[in-house]
């Protein structure tokens, strides 16, 4: 199959997003709202940019998007030159951005009030899963919405699932992230406590990896954390905004998230160290300055 989309938001995940679905040939329509990306994504791949979400919309059949937080998208959905507008009838857009389960059904809403289908995806992956076009997409909707932009999700996605109604992929991605948030510290944690045992950290991780402490960070994070280098990807900044969701909607539904507050709380120090930008595994940073064994 292919089609005409559009993709609105050309960050670090979608611009090599949009990327794949122009590779697998599909005629794709983008906007930034820093011109230049857009004029950078032209040079990589081919396409059209659009100077407004709704130029970029107008004749697409899949309108996808991946912007900052719950603002952003109202502004390039509902704002005066926003998608919506500019969709058709029997059009789907489809929302990538990690952003609250209630904007989502807000825009469900407004979108089926002109016929057109609303999916939320939010990603997981990271920058290096949108590159190398292994993202687990989290998706709540419509199955019948789902099916039609299976094809085209499976362009960037290694693993890409329905989890119910309108909201409920971006409630998955809260619990995703309550997870990261947990398993970081707890790594964080177990490096420093290495560390202040006189242990070697590497070989300690080289054994316990083995068993049942091993996970994804362990294997990816531990080596880049013990060295100091935290430019790998998700920013703690980033992870804020999305803690702040997450114990909103904790907040509402009743779930009690101790450990997430607090990791919150830990992250908010890492931005008192100037890491607002380091990556999410920069909590054993906050431990090492703490506590320097070096």
């Amino acid at each position: 199959m292919t089609a005409t989309v559009a993709f609105i938001g050309l960050g670090v995940m979608g611009f090599p997003m949009a990327g794949f679905l122009s590779r697998a040939g599909h005629r794709v329509q983008v906007y930034n709202r820093t011109a230049s990306r857009a004029a950078r994504w032209l040079d990589h791949y081919a396409g059209e940019a659009f100077d407004t979400p709704a130029k970029a919309a107008a004749g697409a059949d899949f309108v996808f998007c991946c912007v900052g937080n719950d603002d952003d998208l109202r502004q390039v959905t509902l704002g005066e030159s926003g998608a919506l507008h500019g969709m058709a009838a029997g059009s789907l857009f489809v929302d990538h951005t990690t952003a609250s389960a209630n904007v989502a059904r807000v825009l469900a809403a407004e979108a089926a009030g002109r016929n057109i289908g609303f999916l939320d995806a939010p990603v997981s992956g990271g920058q290096v899963g949108a590159e190398n076009g292994a993202l687990t997409i989290m998706v709540g909707g419509e199955d019948a919405d789902y099916q039609r932009v299976t094809p085209l999700l499976n362009c960037y996605a290694r693993a890409v699932n329905l989890l119910g109604p309108v909201g409920s992929g971006q409630l998955c991605k809260m619990v995703n992230q309550i997870c990261i948030a947990g398993l970081v510290q707890g790594l964080s944690e177990g490096l420093h406590f290495a560390r202040a045992a006189g242990l070697d950290p590497e070989q300690v991780v080289e054994v316990i990896s083995k068993g049942a402490a091993q996970s994804w960070q362990m294997e990816n994070r531990y080596k880049t954390m013990l060295a100091g280098e935290y430019e790998h990807g998700f920013a703690v900044d980033w992870m804020r905004k999305d803690l702040a969701i997450v114990l909103d909607e904790a907040q509402k539904n009743g779930a009690l998230l101790p450990v997430t507050a607090l990791v919150d709380q830990f992250y908010s120090e890492v931005q008192a160290l100037g890491g607002g930008r380091w990556d999410t595994s920069s909590l054993f940073a906050r431990l090492t300055n703490l506590r320097n064994f070096d």
